[in-house]
């Protein structure tokens, strides 16, 4: 069985408030998640985030098949830390921790995503071609949204 591990690293010019605001409202996924992934959230997104919400979506991430993603979050911070967890949906295991930091200027967030492939040794062949370059795709964007969101940090 193996476990992949996506870790990124995001600084920028605003107050750990103002992230914790942006970040811990499930409406936001969409807008940091690329339109042709067709992200439409289903149900569990009309209160702010606590632990044991399920929030329900479909997603299209690849070859345009539509699939239900269910998520749980497990754990919440106030103002530092949430983390999710696939109960259904394309992965064998997702499991998405959150950061949020303050550093001089503004804050660091920093995500570490532990997920597993399904399908055995073909999931395994699959992932350096398709699965870990579409990760890679989802979160470039999301960098590239916040900072247009947000403004670019520089370092003080």
């Amino acid at each position: 069985m193996k476990i992949y591990t996506l870790h990124k690293k995001q600084n920028l010019p605003i107050t750990k408030e103002e992230a914790w605001a942006f970040l811990s409202s499930p409406k936001n996924l969409k807008t940091i998640t690329p339109d042709y992934m067709g992200f439409n959230i289903l149900s569990g997104a009309d209160k702010p985030m606590f632990p044991g919400q399920i929030i329900q979506y479909i997603v299209t991430p690849v070859l345009g098949i539509k699939t239900k993603w269910v998520t749980e979050i497990t754990h919440v911070k106030d103002h530092e830390y949430f983390v999710d967890e696939q109960r259904f949906g394309p992965y064998a295991l997702w499991h998405h921790k959150h950061f949020i930091k303050e550093i001089d200027g503004g804050i660091e967030m920093e995500d570490i995503i532990d997920y597993k492939i399904p399908f055995g040794i073909l999931g395994q062949l699959v992932h350096p071609i398709l699965v870990k370059p579409k990760l890679e795709e989802i979160f470039s964007y999301r960098t590239n949204k916040l900072e247009a969101l947000f403004g670019k940090y520089e370092k003080a």
